[in-house]
């Protein structure tokens, strides 16, 4: 694993302003045919299936699950829990961090740890979710605290693949801080993949994928896990983000949740879905709420001041316009140029088992 003892620069990502907001009532406009699609092709899933003790054995070898692992000064033996960044689809954590909270825990003393999945998040997602446990085990042990996952996009769903079948995992979280996670899929995969076949992460994403399927048969969270789940309504990536049933939220299970809208917030705050990664101050300030209190985060305690806040801590004004260029032409890069599937890829066998285990 590597540990640094700091991170005061920028990084090399960074971007032009977008605040693009598609309406989600676009996604809304085809979700009749989507669904019929999808409906059709769930006929035949296969049931998700539990797995005993530590779950199944990893396929990625130890040695590059560890090298993934960057932790920050301050997350060994802890005074408090470590979180543990996973980027979106598209991005490492350097692309989506280093330029926003990285720079901003860094200036608080908060501790902070990032795990990096393989090809840009966009192979598939249950080779990912190794990396993810390993990283939740590894950041556990070194600071002997729980380990809350703050992750956006697919990055705040799959540690919920991960403690769903590595059960041991459980014991060693204490927060799921999902930022526009891709829980229940989205929509606009769909025709993303409908002509020539698309990333397998796409395909998986998909929101009556195999996958999402998997994912979400049975309880979505766990007993002594606390759930805080963020969206904005204008999400136009993960759609649909909004009423009566956001993807992003969870319902079910023992865990403790919170569904949170910016809109709880900040009534009427436009956010899109890559801004909400990266620099918008009501998603930082609900994630920062979720870490500092007992149970997950509250739309209650954020102070209102927020809402007139164009950009969150760490991210620095003057580079901004610059950081998020880069950012968001490193997102366009990798859609346009990643290999296309034309399939989703096979379910594990650990996931095709019709045994649910809680």
């Amino acid at each position: 694993m590597r540990w640094i003892t700091g991170r005061g620069g920028t990084g090399t990502v960074g971007g032009g302003a977008a605040w693009a907001v598609r309406a989600a009532v676009v996604a809304l406009a085809t979700a009749t045919a989507l669904v019929v699609g999808g409906t059709a092709a769930s006929a035949s899933l296969p049931a998700w299936g539990g797995s005993g003790g530590s779950g199944p054995a990893f396929d990625v070898p130890q040695a590059i699950l560890d090298a993934a692992l960057t932790c920050g000064p301050g997350t060994t033996d802890a005074s408090r829990p470590v979180a543990l960044f996973i980027a979106g689809t598209t991005l490492t954590p350097q692309e989506n961090f280093s330029w926003n909270y990285f720079r901003a825990f860094t200036a608080a003393g908060r501790p902070y740890c990032s795990v990096e999945l393989p090809n840009h998040e966009m192979s598939d997602i249950q080779v990912g979710a190794e990396y993810v446990v390993n990283a939740i085990r590894a950041v556990r042990e070194r600071s002997g605290k729980d380990v809350a996952v703050v992750g956006f996009s697919q990055g705040g769903m799959i540690g919920r693949w991960a403690l769903k079948y590595w059960p041991d995992t459980r014991a060693d979280v204490g927060d799921v801080i999902g930022i526009d996670p891709s829980n229940h899929g989205t929509l606009d995969a769909y025709p993303a993949c409908a002509a020539a076949g698309c990333a397998p992460a796409f395909w998986q994403q998909q929101s009556f994928s195999h996958f999402t399927t998997a994912l979400n048969a049975g309880p979505e969270t766990f007993a002594g896990i606390d759930y805080t789940q963020m969206f904005t309504p204008t999400d136009e990536v993960v759609v649909p983000n909004l009423g009566p049933a956001p993807s992003s939220a969870l319902t079910t299970g023992a865990g403790r949740r919170a569904n949170i809208s910016t809109f709880d917030v900040c009534p009427g705050h436009v956010a899109d879905h890559l801004s909400m990664g990266s620099f918008d101050p009501v998603a930082y300030a609900l994630v920062i709420d979720a870490l500092d209190h007992d149970g997950p985060g509250s739309a209650a305690r954020i102070d209102r001041a927020v809402c007139t806040q164009l950009l969150q801590p760490g991210v620095d004004p003057a580079t901004f316009p610059e950081h998020l260029a880069t950012y968001t032409a490193g997102v366009a890069l990798q859609v346009a140029t990643y290999p296309h599937v034309l399939a989703e890829p096979p379910l594990k066998p650990y996931a095709q088992g019709s045994t649910a285990r809680g």
